[in-house]
Formats: structure tokens, C-alpha cells, sequence
């Protein structure tokens, strides 16, 4: 066809719908050919996004030709400043902004891998907030659009990687590309506000120099803008030290060597203290149905490691945790276990221990013990308060320990009660006295001298009922045939309490339209730790 006048209008609105700013441009646009319209405008005041207050506003695009409608739609974006001043740290929206903590993310699923419809995508984000993550590194390749949505609108930062791992090519076509990824994945990506650093390298790869120069030229080409997202690689790759915004490496070697000083520094991956690759024993990795010694180990051995992240100086800005979902990796035949949920998106006790860590969120305190005749004589609880009050046996046994917290170290660490539990003590309630309703474990958190929430357990008795719920986390489930929500069952006793050493052999069967499609088969359940 012949050439077009077409009108371009943009109009921005905040979250009342009214419009705060109005763009229009006219672009002619050659026959067969495209063309770029640029479209500008100041925001008065505009609402801040943060992880703290993600503001969005609405974008909203129409393209008129001869005054009638031919195209459009509607973005969403956010307003902020980031900026890295190495020694003096990472600053948002012209403030210091506290340690960023977060976590490596693959978005493997129980059973159906990377097939997540975008409600899980949705919750996957929501579950890291909720752990008090504000940063998320996409590992190693580009994640669903809807998480990188749910991201902008729940507050998280977003490390976008290249893909790409372990792996070079000497031949210059292989270069050429993985630079032709990263231009097609910052061009996809770079309107989110919550992505704050690219990644334009291969993980865990030996380059040469001018591979990294030529990446790090296409981040500043394809943001050519005030503020973009730094570039981040590791520290001893070809061409970083020198030359990029950002660097991997860990607080302890900041300072040694020849260091680079105006650098700020990220630790990409913490958290694994495996044994070697081949076996893959690693203390920070527990199954959620090998019960709570494991998952107590595997949360205490984080918890020391989500220290380090706090090393009492403005160049070091945080790190990111490897993993927390588990996942199936396929390198190796067992699936990962270091998630602080497992494949399924349940909690283990590490989610609580980084829970406990956010000082900002709603008080909260949690007992890492379940009260069963192996359950060890030490209580271990998880709490951001001032103090933990624990009570065993309505009143025979109380103590109250302070909750260490620290600027150069963990912020909470975990609170240990010596030999407060006692199963020959509860027998005696239970067998002797008839009073089983006084085996129980009470923590209260307290804050500026009050109980400000707290947390009951009792062991279960007889298994007599089973308790299913939907996993939704605030998003229905959609009959669209592409959804999809965890059930999960909970052996409990009469009370409610869940038996965690449930040996019931359980038999699911779904009927209707609810049955899977060869995703999950009826299945036959003996679990060793109920409630997965």
C-alpha cells in the first residue's frame, strides 16, 4: 500500500485513573517501511516505585489514522532512581538503600517444569516477597513476561541475565549470537522498572575481553537513557574489573588486591556449602519430607550464611541466595533440595528464617520444632522482635531470651532454647495425669515491652481427619484448561494438629472436569512428613 499519516497519542494515568501527563506526535510512515514516533513528557510530583511502594502508572497508546483507531494498547511503569556510588553504596530515589536480599530463581515446577501458567508465575513472586526478598536474579535465562509483571507490581528487583552457561565458542559467529540475545532480551525487558542490573555475559564462563566490552556497549546502546540498569559480571572475567557498573565477588575479598575501588559489589550466588559436584551432599539442602532436624540444620546453616550478606560497609549492597524453590536440575539425577520451598511451593523452616530477617515487616515468630517423641530437647524459634517469651506446658516451664540483632551480621539471629523440651515430661501429662491438653509449646514475640503476635503447637494425637486446601495465595484457580493450583493434604488428629509422622496410606482420586491431563495421576501416598 501507499505511505500513512498516523497520530501516535500516549496518555499517562495513575492508579485513579486520571490522566497526569498526554503525549501526542504525528510520524509518516513509508510504504512497506516502519517508523519510530518519540513521544516526551514531565511528571509533577510523580509517585515513587520501590519495593517498599511499587507505584505504576498506566501508559495507554493509540495509533490513529485519518482520525479512527488502528492500533494500540496499554503498558505499565514505574518512576525511580537507581543509582551505585561504590563505597557509599546503592541508592534509591536519592536515599541509601538497605542490603539488596534475594534469591536465584528457575521457574521449574513440580511436574510440569517451565510450563507455569502466569497465575504461578504470579505467585512464585509473591512467595519471594513474602520470604522479605527485594532482588531476584533470572537464572540464566528469560523469565515468563508474567513474572517479570508481577515482579513490577508486587516490588522486586530483577538481575536480567543472557543465556548462557559454562560453555564458549572460539568461532566469532557463536559471539555474535549471544550478543544478539542480550539485544532481543533488553528490548523485551528494559520498560520494566523492576529490572535494575543486566547481566550481558555468559554465567559461570571464561570470554575473551572484547566479548565483554562489545556486551557491555550493547546495554548502554539499547538504554542509551539517565539511569539505566548497570551491568554486572564477575569480578575476575575479562574486561569487568575495569569497565563495568557493577561486580560479582564476595564482601570478604573487597579491598584485596588490586580491588576497583568505585565499584559496588554483588554476590551473585550464596548459600551452597556442597561437598563436590559428583555427590552433592550439602548441608544447606533438606527435603521437606525428611522432617524437621533436617530442615532446622539446613535453615541454620543459611541463616549463618545470610550474615555475611550483612558486612557493615555501604560497596558491599547484598547477594542473592541459590535456590529457593527446589527444582529438578538436570545435570544430576537428584533433584535440588536447598530451596526454602520445595518443588511444590511448600514452606520449609528456611522461609521462616528469612522471614525473620526483614526488621521492617509485621512482627512475627515461628517454632522450628513439632513436639514428636525424636524432636530434640533444644527449641529453636524464628522471630524479627525484640524478645521471644516461650512457655511449655501452660506455665510449668517459661524463659524469655532476647533476639539478637546486628548491622554487620544476620539481622535476627535464630533464638535457642536450651533443653526446654522434654518428651518424658509430656508423657507424664499425657499417661499419668490424663492432661494431654497441657503438651504444648507457646512463643510469644515481643516488641518495646509488649506480646505483639504469637504462635501455639501441640503434638497430634490419634490420626483421625484429613485437611485439604488450595494453595491459591489470592489468585483463583481459572477454568481455562491451562491453570493449574497445588492441594495440599494434611494429616491431623482431632484437634487440627498435623501428624508430621503420618504413616496413613492415602489413595486421591479425581473425577470430572477437574481431572488432570498426564500431569498428576491418581496417586497412592505414604509420606514420612505430612502435609506436602
Amino acid at each position: 500500500r501507499s505511505s500513512a499519516q498516523a497520530t501516535v497519542t500516549a496518555v499517562v494515568k495513575d492508579n485513579d485513573g486520571h490522566a497526569v501527563a498526554t503525549m501526542e506526535k504525528k510520524v509518516r510512515i513509508p510504504a512497506g517501511k516502519a517508523a519510530t514516533a518519540r513521544l516526551s513528557a514531565k511528571l509533577s510530583q510523580p509517585s515513587l516505585w520501590s519495593p517498599e511502594s511499587p507505584y505504576l502508572y498506566n501508559v495507554e497508546i493509540t495509533v490513529k489514522e485519518n482520525g479512527k483507531n488502528v492500533d494500540g494498547g496499554m503498558v505499565r511503569m514505574g518512576v525511580r532512581k537507581a543509582e551505585f556510588k561504590g563505597k557509599d553504596g546503592f541508592w534509591l530515589n536519592g536515599k541509601p538503600y538497605h542490603q539488596l536480599i534475594g534469591g536465584n530463581r528457575h521457574q521449574d515446577f513440580a511436574y510440569v517444569g517451565n510450563a507455569m501458567p502466569n497465575s504461578q508465575q504470579w505467585r512464585d513472586a509473591k512467595r519471594l516477597k513474602d520470604a522479605g526478598m527485594t532482588i531476584i536474579r533470572c537464572a540464566h535465562y528469560p523469565m515468563d513476561p508474567a513474572f517479570m509483571d508481577a515482579c513490577d507490581e508486587l516490588g522486586l528487583f530483577i538481575i536480567v541475565p543472557t543465556p548462557g552457561w559454562q560453555y564458549w565458542n572460539k568461532d566469532p559467529r557463536f559471539g555474535e549470537l549471544v550478543h544478539e540475545n542480550t539485544r532481543q532480551i533488553i528490548r523485551r525487558d528494559r520498560n520494566h522498572c523492576s529490572v535494575l542490573m543486566w547481566e550481558p555475559i555468559l554465567n559461570e564462563t571464561r570470554y575473551p575481553e572484547d566479548f565483554a566490552l562489545e556486551a557491555l556497549k550493547i546495554t548502554k546502546d539499547e538504554f542509551p537513557y539517565p539511569g539505566r540498569p548497570a551491568a554486572v559480571a564477575d569480578v575476575q572475567s575479562a574486561g569487568v574489573r575495569d569497565n563495568y557498573d557493577v561486580v560479582y565477588d564476595w564482601a570478604d575479598n573487597i579491598g584485596k588486591g588490586n580491588w576497583p575501588e568505585d565499584k559496588c559489589v554483588f554476590t551473585r550466588e550464596w548459600g551452597e556449602m556442597v561437598d563436590d559436584w559428583y555427590a552433592h551432599n550439602n548441608i544447606n539442602r533438606a527435603a521437606r519430607a525428611w522432617g524437621e532436624r533436617p530442615m532446622l540444620m539446613a535453615a541454620l546453616a543459611l541463616c549463618d550464611t545470610y550474615g555475611e550478606m550483612y558486612h557493615g560497609q555501604r560497596q558491599f549492597i547484598g547477594g542473592c541466595q541459590w535456590h529457593p524453590f527446589d527444582h529438578q536440575r538436570g545435570y544430576h539425577p537428584d533433584p535440588y533440595y536447598g530451596g526454602i520451598y520445595d518443588a511444590f511451593r511448600q514452606k520449609k523452616y528456611a522461609f521462616e528464617m528469612f522471614r525473620s530477617q526483614d526488621l521492617e515487616a509485621e512482627p512475627m515468630v515461628f517454632i522450628a520444632h513439632e513436639m514428636t517423641q525424636f524432636s530434640d530437647n533444644d527449641v529453636t524459634v524464628f522471630s524479627n522482635c525484640d524478645s521471644v517469651r516461650l512457655t511449655a506446658f501452660e506455665g510449668d516451664k517459661v524463659m524469655t531470651l532476647p533476639v539478637k540483632h546486628a548491622t554487620d551480621d544476620k539481622p535476627s539471629s535464630p533464638v535457642v532454647f536450651k533443653d526446654f523440651w522434654d518428651f518424658w515430661h509430656a508423657r507424664d501429662y499425657s499417661y499419668k495425669q490424663r492432661n494431654w491438653q497441657r503438651v504444648s509449646l507457646l512463643a510469644e514475640g515481643i516488641k518495646n515491652g509488649k506480646v505483639v503476635v504469637m504462635e501455639k503447637k501441640m503434638p497430634s494425637r490419634r490420626s483421625t481427619k484429613l485437611r485439604l486446601y488450595a494453595d491459591e495465595m489470592g489468585k483463583k484457580l481459572t477454568a481455562d484448561g491451562s491453570d493449574f493450583i497445588v492441594i495440599v493434604a494434611e494429616v491431623t488428629d482431632d484437634n487440627g494438629n498435623v501428624k508430621r509422622l503420618a504413616t496413613d496410606d492415602i489413595r486421591f482420586t479425581v473425577s470430572g472436569e477437574g481431572l488432570p491431563r498426564r500431569i498428576v495421576p491418581p496417586f497412592v501416598s505414604t509420606p514420612c512428613w505430612s502435609g506436602i
